[in-house]
């Protein structure tokens, strides 16, 4: 199991209904360079988080190599009803105050449910694996949903506890036999042609 984080997308101070902005144009460069990267490997199927910067990270890589691109709610951030999207990173250089909540997993400052959070991704990506056994598969989706996936596998008790890079690549093994394990974390080779 291939878990990716989108590609940069816009930042979006505030809309009317939930904010799902595209992907600006470093995380289109960054979306290519994946595609091209992860189009090396035998990769059976790719999923996507419905959103549309995690949508727009798959397209090459489904492109390049003739797949459908499966959505999957299961693997939606934890923020999907949010009137605005502020990168992490730009959250963090501001000291945000939704950066010191994340930070300090005040989840109840964010409106989250962390054990359902956490709960909700574990049987998403785990009927994914469960659905390709023998495969590998990409999902497209979310630091938030990584953490919390990888945060169990590991056996740790905090949901956000790394910041995955955009596009890294964190590989998860998945048994048969429902044992997983850590395989790499954010990986970026792809982000650093040789």
């Amino acid at each position: 199991m291939l878990l990716v984080r989108h590609a940069r997308p816009l930042r979006v101070e505030r809309v009317e209904g939930p904010a799902d902005p595209s992907l600006d144009e470093a995380g289109l460069e960054q979306a290519r360079a994946l595609g091209a990267w992860l189009a090396k490997e035998e990769i059976d199927s790719v999923y996507a988080s419905p959103l549309k910067r995690a949508v727009e990270t798959a397209r090459p890589l489904v492109e390049r190599l003739g797949l459908r691109l499966v959505q999957h709610d299961g693997v939606v951030e934890w923020d999907r009803e949010s009137v605005a999207y502020i990168p992490v990173e730009e959250l963090k250089a501001e000291n945000n105050p939704a950066w010191a909540a994340m930070r300090d997993e005040r989840w109840d400052l964010l409106g989250v449910d962390p054990t359902a959070f956490r709960q909700r991704v574990q049987e998403a990506i785990d009927g994914i694996a469960a659905a390709h056994p023998s495969q590998r598969v990409v999902v497209v989706c979310h630091s938030g949903v990584i953490n919390a996936y990888t945060g169990a596998v590991l056996g740790l008790e905090r949901v956000l506890w790394f910041e995955p890079r955009y596009t890294s690549i964190t590989r998860v093994l998945v048994h048969r036999d429902g044992r997983r394990s850590l395989f790499t974390l954010n990986e970026l080779p792809h982000t650093h042609p040789m």
